[in-house]
């Protein structure tokens, strides 16, 4: 997922709780790198072709994730992208 939790957060998150909700999307995108990097040799040895299966599904899943639940924030204001994702059109 690279950078995307980091632009994801800048955009999203008001003042408020930036610094904590930054902690925190910073402590899961390290751990789940961390876990990545670990797991990699165990599926290496397992079986090196369904080890990049297994990859792109997950990249596959994160790409539908983006396309479908994260907000196009091109454009608009920090107050205008938070009333959009607690409207009730947003979460239906």
């Amino acid at each position: 997922m690279g950078g995307i939790p980091f632009v994801i957060m800048s955009e999203i998150f008001s003042i408020n709780i930036k610094v904590s909700a930054g902690s925190l999307v910073t402590l899961v995108s390290w751990f789940g790198s961390w876990v990545t990097a670990y797991t990699f040799t165990f599926l290496f040895d397992w079986s090196s072709a369904g080890t990049f299966f297994i990859f792109a599904g997950i990249c596959a899943a994160g790409t539908f994730f983006i396309a479908k639940l994260v907000p196009e924030t091109k454009g608009r204001a920090l107050e205008e992208i938070q009333n959009s994702m607690t409207s009730q059109e947003y979460l239906n």
